[in-house]
């Protein structure tokens, strides 16, 4: 009788060890999902706010055609001037 307790006793200890690692498993498997999930929002926002900026640049264009100087174009330049260094950061 000792003997098919010490039996089921193992067994229990293997099940247990094989539930603890297939929960770490699962648990990486879905961290890893969930960054994949983040880098593609981040990239959809990155891929917005570049749409916006050049929006904005095209008013302040706009603006300067009207005859707008000053701190208008001081704002154009540091537009061309981010946008440039963004895009070889991200895409060079």
């Amino acid at each position: 009788m000792t003997e098919v307790i010490e039996v089921i006793i193992k067994i229990a200890a293997v099940i247990g060890a094989v539930g603890v690692i297939g929960g770490v498993i699962f648990g990486i498997y879905r961290w890893i999902i969930k960054q994949n999930e983040q880098d593609d929002e981040i990239k959809e926002l990155r891929d917005e706010q570049t749409l916006i900026c050049y929006g904005v640049l095209a008013a302040l264009k706009g603006l300067k055609e009207q005859g707008c100087n000053g701190p208008v174009t001081e704002a154009i330049n540091k537009f061309e001037k981010h946008l440039n260094v963004q895009a070889h950061k991200w895409h060079g």
